[in-house]
């Protein structure tokens, strides 16, 4: 049986809830869930899942490639390096 990770922000002291509801929202459109709950509610042709996986293809890979860590980092340098010798 497959594990449900539940999503959540831990509400800070003094901290408004609509802050926290807001932080909560961001946090599940960032990872798509919101998204895929929406689509889930009725059925998508084909045609519209390509024209919609086309429409968000830029956002996504704009937070996919947000964060580059040290070892991708060295190994871009590494072909860098390679192609100008």
């Amino acid at each position: 049986m497959t594990e449900q990770q539940l999503r959540g922000v831990i509400v800070k002291k003094g901290e408004p809830v609509d802050r926290a509801l807001k932080r909560l929202k961001t946090k599940l459109d960032t990872e798509g869930i919101l998204e895929e709950m929406r689509r889930r509610r009725a059925f998508e042709s084909p045609t519209q899942r390509k024209l919609r996986k086309q429409r968000t293809a830029p956002k996504r890979n704009k937070v996919r490639w947000k964060y580059v860590s040290p070892a991708q980092e060295a190994k871009a340098e590494e072909a860098a390096a390679k192609n100008n010798a």
